[in-house]
Parts: C-alpha cells; structure tokens; sequence
C-alpha cells in the first residue's frame, strides 16, 4: 500500500515562509515524479510544482521564483518550500504520486496566509 503524509502547513504573515514536508512509503519513490497541489473550498485541485526522478522541476506560473520543490530519495520525501507567501496561496496542499496508473493522494495540510 502507497501512503503520503503531509505536515507542514501552518498559519502564516504574508511575506512569510513556510516548509511542507511530504513522507511516503509503499512507493520505489526514487524512480517516481512527485507534486504538490492545492485547493480551495469551491474549486478544482491546482498544480503547483512537481518533481522528476531526475530531479528537474516544474512550476504553475503564480509560483515562480517562490516555491522551490525538491526531493530527498533517501528519506522517500518531497519538499515544498515557500517563500513571499501571499494571501493567495492560502489552500490546503495535496502530495501526489502515480504508480502503475493509481492515483495517490495524501490528507493534505492547511496553508493559510493573513494579510
């Protein structure tokens, strides 16, 4: 069984920091892109960034030059680190992987920005 963990999330000032951690198993987490998402009451699941096994990455433009995603194979986690928070980002963040064609999702974890 695949299973990610979020932690991280937290209350924040705007300008603010914040490190989302997401801890898996179940996965050969070194061979497998990795995302990060978000989400707001109302609306669909956004990309935010993801990962691949080779290490190059990806962002959603709203992001850029803010959020820097990584990965640790030997600790099976991935990383979102952000900075320059604005209200904006203010969502739950979803971890996700994709194995054989399975979709896995983690609980996710709360992210609010004040302003």
């Amino acid at each position: 069984q695949v299973y990610l963990v979020e932690s991280g999330g937290g209350l924040v000032q705007a300008g603010g920091s914040l490190r989302l951690s997401c801890a898996t198993s179940g996965l050969t987490f070194k061979i497998h892109p990795m995302y990060w998402y978000r989400q707001t009451p109302g609306n669909q699941r956004e990309l935010v960034a993801f990962i691949k096994s080779d290490g190059s990455t990806n962002y959603t433009d709203s992001v850029k030059g803010r959020f820097t995603i990584s990965r640790n194979n030997a600790r099976n986690t991935v990383y979102l680190q952000m900075s320059s928070l604005k209200p904006e980002d203010t969502a739950v963040y979803y971890c996700h992987a994709q194995r054989q064609g399975v979709n896995f999702w983690g609980r996710g974890t709360q992210v609010t920005v004040s302003s």
